[in-house]
């Protein structure tokens, strides 16, 4: 049986993304839920180790406008990130250069009480690469061998002096 190599590349891509998908699901995450009324802080703490990218996701359910604060603290409580969230899901990412413990605060800054999920995490790109790079070979082999295929084809024009 003759396997043609796009299908290879599709093969190789999904692969590819079904091994980060894992990955990522498989990550260390601290999560928290909270109503948080006005001018109110919350803090999640999660251990990080190595040099890697960290994420936080906040996410407000009943979202009518409202607007949180939010800072990433390392483990020095020096600012990493900071960031004004006025939308009902916002995720970010930050870098991390020590092992520790590093803090999310959030803080409400609207008038009203405001229902809140944090997500605080690490995404361990390392451990993505690999399959980063499956799923490049696997776009770059199908974008090839599409190219060849349709590159020898000819479209017939209409006359000019009709």
């Amino acid at each position: 049986m003759k396997v043609s190599l796009f299908k290879l590349g599709l093969v190789l891509t999904i692969i590819g993304i079904v091994w980060i998908s894992f990955v990522f699901a498989e990550t260390e995450k601290t999560q928290g839920t909270i109503l948080l009324k006005q001018s109110n802080s919350f803090e999640l703490k999660s251990e990080f180790t190595g040099i890697d990218i960290g994420f936080y996701r906040v996410y407000m359910p009943e979202f009518a406008g409202e607007e949180v604060f939010v800072q990433i603290l390392d483990t020095k409580d020096n600012v990493i990130r900071e960031e004004l969230i006025q939308k009902k899901m916002s995720v970010g990412y930050f870098d991390f250069y020590e092992d520790g413990t590093h803090t999310i605060k959030v803080t409400n800054i609207s008038k009203n009480q405001i229902n809140l999920q944090v997500e605080f995490g690490n995404t361990e790109s390392q451990e993505m690469t690999p399959a980063g790079i499956l799923i490049l070979a696997g776009a770059v082999t199908m974008i090839v061998i599409s190219y060849l295929k349709i590159k020898n084809y000819k479209i017939e024009q209409p006359d000019e002096n009709i």
